[in-house]
């Protein structure tokens, strides 16, 4: 990861930007000694689609999934 101060990252933004859009680099901007904000690639957050495609059809429901589960619960 590198490390510049946000003078740096004013100064050069476009250069910074395009480090971490082709090479993948994080960058950590500080302003002196303190970590104010991290740069990253941006990650697309996977749907539930895709989050359980391996599972689509080997799940088996023995009983109706909306069947009420009180009486489980009475003594909660």
């Amino acid at each position: 990861m590198k490390k510049i101060d946000k003078s740096q990252l004013k100064a050069n933004l476009l250069e910074f930007l395009q480090l971490v859009q082709l090479e993948g680099e994080e960058i950590l901007v500080t302003d002196g000694t303190n970590p104010v904000v991290r740069i990253s690639q941006y990650q697309k957050t996977p749907t539930t689609e895709e989050l359980f495609k391996n599972m689509r059809g080997k799940v088996k429901y023995f009983e109706d999934l909306t069947t009420p589960t009180t009486k489980e619960w009475q003594e909660v």
